[in-house]
């Protein structure tokens, strides 16, 4: 299930930034960004607010896991296929 963007507004700002440090250390682990230090990291954090605001990345509940993630839209587009 998709949390809509307006709903991600609504949690408290520590709560939706430690949603996105986990999306981005998790991109640290698979290669995507060779170091994440803390003036990246707050950088990384603020493009990641654009690209769920733009729709980008989207936040997803697995109900089977009990878990969010934030993944990237297409990729959430192509598992519904």
């Amino acid at each position: 299930m998709l949390i809509p963007y307006d709903a991600l507004l609504q949690l408290p700002k520590e709560t939706l930034a430690n949603l996105i440090r986990e999306y981005l250390l998790g991109q640290v682990e698979d290669g995507s960004f060779t170091s994440l230090d803390e003036q990246e990291l707050s950088g990384a954090i603020v493009q990641c607010q654009q690209a769920l605001k733009q729709g980008k990345l989207v936040l997803e509940y697995s109900e089977e896991e009990e878990s969010f993630a934030i993944r990237h839209a297409d990729q959430v587009a192509k598992r519904q296929d």
